[in-house]
Formats: C-alpha cells, structure tokens, sequence
C-alpha cells in the first residue's frame, strides 16, 4: 500500500454500501493477502517451492510412483495456497477471478493425487497436464486483461512456458514412473526457473516505482 505523504487534511469521502471503490478497513485481510501476494519476495518462495519437488525428483528418478504421486499432490496444494494469495494483489476483482479459479485447480489436483496415490501413471499425467495447461491459460487472460502489469512479457513467457509442459505432459506417452518422474522434474524445474526470473523482475519494477514515488533518480538493478 502507498501511504500519502499529503500534509493538508482531507474531508472524509461517503461510500455506499457494496461500493468497490471503498477502501479496505485497516487490517483487513484482504488487505493484508495483498501486500504478501504483491511482493517479489512471495514469487521467489514460490519459484523454490517449485524447483526443490523438481531437483528431488531428478536426483531421485528410481522412486515408486506412490512416492511421485504423493510430492506432486503437495507440490500442488503449495502452489495453490502461492496462487490464492497473489490473487488478492490484483486491484480489479475482475482480474482476480482466472487467478483464484488456477489456485482452485491446483488444490483440486493435489488433493486427488494424495488421495489415490496409487494411481497410474496415465492418470498422474493427465491431472499435472491439465493442471499446467489450464493454469497457463488462464494465466495468459489474466496478463493480456490486467491493467499497468509490471513486465507484462514475464508474465506472458511463464504462463507459455506452463502451456507448452503441459501439452507436452498430455501427448507424450509415459509408459512407466521413471519416465514420468523425469519429465515432470525437468519441468518443474524450468517452471520454477522461469517464476525466479518473474520474481526478480517483478522486484526491479517495485523498486522503479518506490524509487519514482520518492521523487528520485532511478537505481541501477
């Protein structure tokens, strides 16, 4: 939240009831889930909560498929728990609404995953795919219709990037565990790779802005 420095007083404004316009009581939680979701610091936790389930699953390929089962069923309600807080950071409610329906979808998957992890490995496949294709999507809505979004192409590459994983995940036909633990660890990775470079990004134009609402020159990143 940008506190104003204005030293005159102001005549408090009249909202109706419902008005979107209203501002947020003060400790709203709302409030609150949106500095959190605004922060590179939350895209950064994000981004290794991600890669960490990828470099396991990569270091340890020879693991059973309850084992794959049960990391991607958590690796999916953190991710989901990550996306339902930066949705609040979003100023229309508009625009929250594809970024709750993804973390909606992430819960939902990782709550089937850990429910039967003694699933196969076609069924696995076909929950991260469609998991990861969906997300991208909608990610890609919310990007293209929000307003003044920070490294707009970012955005737009990780939500691709979640697109292509996947529709490759989908069509390409995994026949045991082990192929299916190193294709989703290689791209758990590159997913989670892609959301540092997002983070960092998204902390140059928070800094852009702290630094232009101070009245001063830009720092170099």
């Amino acid at each position: 939240m940008t506190v104003s420095r204005d030293p005159a007083p102001r005549t408090a404004r009249e909202y109706p009831p419902g008005d979107p316009a209203r501002p947020a009581p003060p400790g709203d939680p709302a409030d609150v889930l949106a500095g959190l979701g605004g922060s590179w610091t939350w895209i950064l936790a994000s981004a290794i909560a991600t890669v960490i389930p990828g470099v396991i699953v990569l270091v340890w390929p020879d693991e059973t498929l309850h084992v794959l089962a049960v990391l991607i069923g958590l690796y999916l309600l953190v991710g989901g728990v990550f996306r339902f807080v930066t949705a609040f950071s979003r100023r229309e409610h508009g625009d929250r609404l594809p970024a709750l329906l993804v973390a909606v979808l992430f819960v939902l998957a990782g709550v089937l995953c850990l429910r039967h992890p003694l699933q196969t490995v076609a069924t696995l496949s076909l929950i991260v795919g469609a998991v990861w294709l969906v997300g991208g999507i909608l990610t890609v809505y919310t990007a293209l219709a929000a307003r003044d979004l920070p490294h707009r192409g970012f955005v737009l590459g990780a939500a691709a990037l979640a697109c292509v994983a996947g529709i490759l995940v989908l069509a390409t036909p995994t026949d045991s565990a082990r192929a299916l633990t190193r294709l989703l660890g290689v791209w758990l990775v590159l997913l989670g790779v892609a959301e540092l470079a997002l983070a960092l990004a998204w902390r140059s134009a928070l800094h852009r802005a702290l630094t232009a609402n101070r009245g001063g020159p830009a720092a170099p990143d």
